[in-house]
């Protein structure tokens, strides 16, 4: 009798991610009744740093460098990411299998018990907003200059108990889909508008990471990635915001300063001809095509739009506005790093007094 195979996935440890997971499990299972999994949860560099900001922190890859080595060591068949944590480019050997039906890609807002059912208008000159990315902070800046904004990092367990039990944040703003995810839907005070706060590239949507020369235990239905030259994520103020009508792709993009202040906005219309796109739209799982350049011509009119948009943005200036962004949390980087290292001197110091 054959050894019964288990296919191993690799997750963070946050109740999130493995909701996520289990999620995906839950698709592969309908799909294919016979196969068995195996959940294997990991620590990623990002959930153990929890005193500084992600832009300060100063790693890439920081919620999924340590699953991709356990991928590539075949400690684990494929991860289940959130496909906005993911790199712009991927380690060499790993590709992006598939992607499941993208949820609500907008971003909410949390308020504390004290202001619930309110919305961020409803607030009070030089309240504290939290959140972690700066691509939100800057826009909730730009719309509110009369707030404060801070950071705030953890899990989403860790972020509602600091809103609710320390009285330093007024609101947090997080994703809808996160939220939704966990169940937590009656927390929403606010879902953000793309007038008030464009979301990220990718934001709602599940990825699951596997080896480029596996095969793949499962054919998805082919969709359309829509690229940007900009690189994304939580320590860069770049948003994005698409529509897809009929046969027509809307896709807005925004760059803006860390404060705010500065912002290159640019929307491009495409006419949509790629059917196979229009289809996969009601389908449980779409395919993806990260770093397959020859796949690229299927989907050739997003592709261009995407590319368009980027072209477009940058010949109006938001190269100039990422490059003073990332000027600027280098320097907070670099200030971070030298406050730590005066205090871990300051704790050897006292260790060697105590010692003696």
């Amino acid at each position: 009798m054959a050894e019964e195979r288990i296919v191993r996935v690799g997750t963070r440890k946050s109740q999130l991610a493995l909701i996520q997971t289990t999620s995906v499990i839950q698709k592969l299972k309908a799909l294919d009744p016979s196969l068995k999994f195996e959940t294997v949860p990991m620590t990623t560099t990002g959930d153990r740093i929890l005193d500084s900001a992600l832009s300060k922190i100063g790693e890439k890859s920081l919620f999924t460098k340590e699953l991709e080595t356990a991928l590539l060591k075949k400690q684990v068949d494929f991860v289940v990411h959130s496909l906005k944590d993911l790199p712009t480019i991927l380690p060499d050997g790993l590709v992006i299998g598939c992607v499941c039906k993208r949820d609500s890609p907008y971003d909410a807002v949390v308020m504390h018990p004290k202001y619930r059912g309110k919305t961020l208008k409803d607030l009070p000159p030089g309240s504290v907003i939290g959140t972690s990315s700066l691509r939100r902070a800057a826009q909730i800046q730009r719309m509110y200059p009369q707030f404060k904004i801070e950071s705030i990092r953890g899990n989403l367990n860790t972020r509602f108990q600091k809103l609710a039990e320390q009285d330093t944040y007024d609101a947090i703003i997080l994703a809808v889909a996160g939220l939704e995810r966990m169940g937590w839907h009656e927390w929403i005070s606010q879902v953000l508008t793309p007038e008030e706060c464009m979301y990220a590239v990718s934001q709602g949507a599940m990825a699951v990471e596997c080896r480029a020369d596996d095969d793949a235990a499962l054919s998805c239905p082919p969709a359309c990635s829509f690229g940007m030259v900009h690189e994304g994520g939580c320590s860069v103020p770049v948003s994005v915001f698409t529509e897809v009508s009929k046969s027509q792709l809307t896709l807005r993009g925004g760059v803006f300063s860390i404060d705010g202040t500065q912002a290159v906005q640019h929307t491009v219309v495409a006419s949509l001809d790629d059917q196979d796109f229009l289809k996969s739209e009601h389908s449980s799982f779409v395919g993806i095509y990260c770093q397959t350049p020859a796949n690229r011509h299927q989907y050739s009119s997003a592709w261009a739009a995407g590319e368009r948009l980027a072209d477009d943005m940058i010949a109006l200036g938001a190269e100039a506005i990422l490059a003073a962004a990332k000027a600027e949390t280098k320097k907070e980087l670099i200030k971070e790093h030298e406050k730590k290292g005066q205090h871990n001197m300051t704790n050897q110091a006292g260790s060697s007094v105590l010692a003696d």
